[in-house]
């Protein structure tokens, strides 16, 4: 079975699009109406990844996002006719732009992956500052195997980057770019572990010190620190 955070990086590569191509059929829940339907829509999908990140998509019906988000279910049910639907929609305007700037970062260092993978880290802890809803909704759907998010990017983009993922990390380490040591299987693992995990789990963990309250600036300084130099004594 394919290590659920290398699969992840599948969506990178759908995300390519030829702006010469031929216009396509109107996406769904995509209404027409000019730019109050559009904002209108774009809360609806706000208001569904904050539920989803709070309770979880299984325990989110269609009716509670339109309570939440203060409309009648008719109108929800306009905009997306079902859940399927609405899921579709947020990987594919809210997830696949994150997949795509996390292949922007390596075909940007494709020959220092030390620091496409520290610049990584950074990114994501700015998308999760920018976006309270993607670190938990993250953890909770895509990194668990049993996430219905995760299920369904499966279904829809399977997983075949998982061993070009691969073989990138065991060529980087082959020619010296990364520590020989380390597990391709965890790296991504570790990756989320250290920057999506404490933003989602910080009201749990955060405590009063003598400079005040961590901040993302020391989630972001303790990520690249570990990424760059481990555990053991600054040279």
């Amino acid at each position: 079975m394919s290590h659920p955070f290398l699969r992840s990086m599948d969506l990178i590569a759908m995300t390519a699009r030829n702006v010469q191509t031929p216009a396509k059929p109107r996406r769904p829940g995509r209404p027409s109406g000019g730019a109050k339907g559009v904002d209108k829509r774009e809360h609806l999908l706000d208001t569904a990844l904050n539920l989803f990140a709070r309770q979880g998509i299984v325990d989110t019906s269609l009716n509670a996002i339109a309570r939440e988000a203060n409309v009648t279910p008719a109108m929800l049910h306009y905009y997306f006719h079902n859940r399927e639907q609405l899921l579709d929609v947020l990987i594919e305007e809210r997830f696949l732009p994150v997949r795509k700037m996390a292949g922007e970062v390596f075909d940007a260092n494709a020959d220092d992956p030390v620091t496409a993978f520290t610049q990584l880290a950074q990114r994501f802890i700015d998308i999760a500052l920018e976006h309270p809803w993607f670190a938990p909704l993250w953890l909770r759907e895509v990194m668990s195997e049993s996430g219905v998010l995760k299920q369904r990017m499966d279904e829809r983009f399977g997983n075949e980057r998982h061993q070009i993922a691969l073989q990138a990390i065991a060529r980087w380490q082959v020619q010296g770019k990364l520590n020989p040591d380390l597990e391709p299987a965890l790296l991504f693992f570790t990756l989320f572990g250290i920057t999506l995990l404490p933003l989602a789990t910080a009201p749990k963990w955060r405590r009063e010190r003598d400079k005040g309250q961590l901040n993302a600036e020391d989630i972001a300084r303790h990520a690249v620190a570990l990424l760059r130099s481990g555990i053991g004594p600054a040279r």
